[in-house]
């Protein structure tokens, strides 16, 4: 079993660098400039999953159709779900830490499907854990979230499945 030990210790030590030259790479990865955030550093990454919820309204031409009205995700952690992301928006940590954004730069989504990468400046905060400090939220890495088109009957909602990543930032 002796033997074993160095085989363990050295595929966890590749393991290792190998994630953070991975981290590395994609902290390197320049983002657009609309969304970028200079002079701030990286405080927590989560991943998002949910649903952007429409609603049909009245377009400006009358016609019925899909409107954004909010988000619903899980925010996970390597894969354990760490808090949760709602209207406002808001992010919400298990810490009872939490932020409140107003958009203010977007950049495209990677296909026509994906909604856009946003950054945010934090509005408001509360409590005194990871999320407390934070000035910045940029999402990130978008997959699907958009509904766009003609709705039959005003008042009704659809959800459009997405995930993101959401990168909280504040100023160094």
């Amino acid at each position: 079993m002796d033997f074993m030990m160095p085989i363990v210790r050295n595929a966890a030590l590749a393991l290792l660098l190998s994630s953070a030259s991975v981290l590395s790479a994609s902290a390197q990865t320049p983002l657009p400039d609309a969304i970028a955030a200079p002079g701030e550093t990286i405080v927590l990454t989560l991943h998002a999953e949910g649903a952007q919820v429409y609603e049909c309204r009245a377009g400006s031409d009358g016609k019925p159709a899909w409107a954004f009205r909010e988000p619903i995700a899980t925010l996970l952690l390597d894969g354990k779900t760490v808090g949760r992301h709602y209207a406002g928006p808001n992010w919400e940590h298990i810490d009872s830490s939490a932020v409140v954004g107003k958009a203010v730069g977007n950049a495209p989504g990677a296909t026509a499907n994906d909604i856009p990468w946003l950054k945010l400046t934090v509005t408001s905060g509360r409590g005194t854990g990871i999320l407390s400090g934070v000035t910045t939220v940029q999402r990130i890495n978008t997959a699907g979230g958009k509904l766009e088109g003609e709705c039959e009957k005003p008042g009704s909602y659809r959800n459009a499945p997405y995930s993101a990543d959401y990168v909280f930032l504040r100023k160094s």
